[in-house]
């Protein structure tokens, strides 16, 4: 008997579901009591204010206007709100989960959160590692999520003990993890653009 094929079906794809399924307020839906967003602080949140922004490219350098984020970190001190985290220690912060979820504009293709610098955090070996925010990234198109990390490109001397970004053996594709900062009155912000494939293509991790 020939071998059948199915077609591919809504289902298996990010988009254009993905806003309506996990982000429905920014399709217009306004279903949830609480919708997950973009803001992980509160006022009582301990940490430097920072922001992140950018955005996601395809490998022809267009901009993709679909995408939803999800991004997650430690806090201030260097520790995950999540019971896997023993690091006991390092105390939590009950006003900050750790977690946000946020959709590219529309139009501009713009990603942003408002969050804390994390603290270094211990990998499952002991070692240091730098400080860095996980992200999550799914679109039209992209049938698994990638994910990866950003680092600060002003915690150099952390950036090169890290043993993640050590992994990396090329400079210029360890590049492609690291913001850089800028100051917009009191606003501390990362830029962090995203590079799907192509030469500039952004270290993604198989997790």
């Amino acid at each position: 008997m020939p071998q059948q094929y199915l077609p591919e079906t809504p289902s298996q794809t990010a988009g254009p579901y993905v806003h309506i399924g996990l982000a429905p307020f920014a399709a217009g839906f306004d279903i949830f009591e609480n919708n997950f967003n973009h803001v992980l602080t509160q006022p009582e949140t301990q940490g430097e204010r920072i922001t992140l922004e950018g955005r996601v490219f395809d490998g022809s350098g267009s901009p993709i206007r679909d995408v939803l984020l999800e991004i997650w970190q430690a806090n201030a001190h260097g520790r995950y709100n999540h019971p896997g985290d023993q690091q006991h220690e390092k105390p939590l912060d009950s006003a900050f989960r750790g977690w946000g979820r946020s959709c590219s504009d529309f139009e501009t293709g713009h990603y942003r959160f408002e969050t804390i610098k994390p603290g270094a955090v211990c990998g499952r070996d002991g070692r240091l590692m730098a400080p860095h925010v996980n992200l999550w990234i799914v679109a039209r198109g992209i049938n698994l999520g990638l994910h990866t990390r950003m680092y600060f490109a002003d915690e150099d001397a952390a950036n090169r003990q890290d043993p993640v970004l050590n992994l990396i053996e090329l400079e210029v594709r360890r590049k492609t993890l690291i913001a850089h900062s800028e100051r917009r009155g009191d606003e501390l912000v990362y830029r962090f653009d995203i590079v799907i494939q192509g030469d500039r293509e952004t270290v993604f991790f198989d997790l």
